[in-house]
């Protein structure tokens, strides 16, 4: 919703119904409506009202659900002229008043990803100033945008029974199975049982393996909780804790690995940096990359991702993991003579801190001299799963000399509106 705004709650209220021709798609799985825009007998200047369940160019009768000082939201309750990219749901509870975990299911697959390669460009565009054309590519291991999701939580009501939550709401909505969640997770049968007292039932999966850990939060009971999953990616086995982080959907780890090395170009003997590396995926494919000539300095906060790392990494000593805040870290370290680093941060993305630490030897807006570019960075890879924030992180970025040079998107959580990124960054002269 960035960039817009406008004043709703002076006209409108919950529960009120207005016909409206709905614009473009934004950040969240939200189109954009302006009743104003179609001379309605509304007229509300310079209103703007968030629509789900749309797709843009379609006209709809929504129904408010929730007013602000600056914009409206709504979910369109009938479509009055329908876009041709719109489909029937697979899931009857996605749809108004269902299950909130799903974004786009009504729009195919071709226009859910058009829709995700605009809305990266948007927000390129207008929160760092970049103009670069997106294509989100599909990952193999779904099927038609279903049955992918490798871990999925469950909320459990009052009444011990588990489903998912309705958008923007504690109400739980009993979906029954889940048609994005992988057969194994499914297998679990978590929604066909009942969890006394406890607030959710968390089900991890490991599709290589077969492996499977349930996993509750309260209530005293006891789930079927291995300490760890054995995931398989880049031609091998990595140890993940069972509540550790791995990438949901089963292609994604194979494709992003291929893509970091695309991306960063490693060389043997080279020294790279692996930031926010969890159980060391990208760690251990630069390590096999850079020989033992070179080094891996891979950093992570939470102790379980760290022993896992270390266990996954145990066979290339020149690997090694430190345990910490990364932004602390580095400040200790400095970058150590790498050349070359891979970041996955969180949601929230980066600390300005970092960008600093990382740019060192370029500042605001300024390159580097070319000794000092020499004894820096020379690229880095972004691995980013929202592009509000990765955006206004290549902004930062950019204030201290360094551009975007190349930007892929995959289509790692279909009927969603989230989608995950790989920017490339290299100096300004580089």
């Amino acid at each position: 919703m960035d960039g817009v705004t406008g004043s709703a709650s002076a006209t409108l209220t919950v529960g009120d119904v207005l016909d409206l021709t709905v614009g473009e798609a934004v950040h969240g799985g939200w189109c954009v409506a302006r009743p104003d825009e179609m001379g309605s007998a509304d007229q509300r200047a310079g209103m703007v009202v968030f629509v789900r369940h749309a797709l843009p160019g379609e006209r709809v009768r929504a129904v408010i659900t929730q007013t602000t000082a600056r914009f409206a939201r709504a979910d369109a309750s009938e479509i009055i002229m329908q876009a041709p990219e719109r489909v029937s749901p697979p899931c009857p509870y996605a749809r108004p008043g269902g299950c909130g975990g799903c974004d786009w299911q009504h729009a195919s697959l071709p226009a859910q990803r058009e829709i995700k390669a605009l809305v990266i460009g948007q927000q390129l565009r207008r929160i760092a100033g970049i103009e670069h054309q997106v294509t989100v590519e599909p990952l193999p291991g779904d099927s038609g945008g279903l049955g992918w999701r490798t871990r999925v939580r469950f909320a459990v009501g009052r009444d011990g029974l588990a489903g998912l939550y309705k958008h923007r709401s504690h109400e739980i909505v009993r979906v029954g199975d889940c048609l994005i969640a992988h057969p194994l997770v499914t297998g679990a049968g978590v929604t066909r049982q009942r969890w006394p007292g406890a607030r959710s039932a968390e089900v991890a999966v490991a599709p290589g393996t077969g492996e499977r850990a349930v996993l509750v939060h309260g209530g005293g009971r006891r789930g079927t909780n291995p300490p760890f999953l054995i995931q398989r990616a880049a031609g091998r086995d990595w140890r993940v804790a069972a509540a550790g982080f791995w990438q949901v959907h089963p292609g994604a780890a194979d494709v992003l690995t291929e893509a970091v090395l695309a991306a960063l170009r490693p060389e043997p003997g080279e020294t790279a940096l692996d930031l926010f590396c969890g159980a060391g995926l990208f760690a251990g494919i630069l390590a096999d990359a850079v020989g033992p000539d070179g080094a891996v300095i891979g950093v992570e906060q939470d102790p379980a991702a760290v022993r896992d790392a270390r266990h996954n990494l145990r066979s290339t000593p020149w690997a090694r993991i430190r345990r910490g805040d990364v932004a602390e870290v580095l400040d200790r370290i400095g970058l150590s003579g790498a050349s070359i680093a891979v970041l996955d941060p969180p949601r929230t993305g980066l600390d300005r801190s970092l960008i600093e630490v990382l740019t060192a030897g370029t500042s605001a807006g300024q390159p580097a001299s070319p000794g000092a570019r020499a004894a820096g960075l020379r690229r880095i890879a972004y691995v980013s799963c929202d592009p509000a924030t990765l955006a206004r992180d290549l902004a930062a970025f950019g204030r201290r000399g360094w551009r975007l040079a190349g930007l892929r998107a995959f289509d790692a959580f279909p009927m969603t509106h989230h989608v995950e990124c790989l920017a490339t960054l290299v100096p300004e002269a580089g």
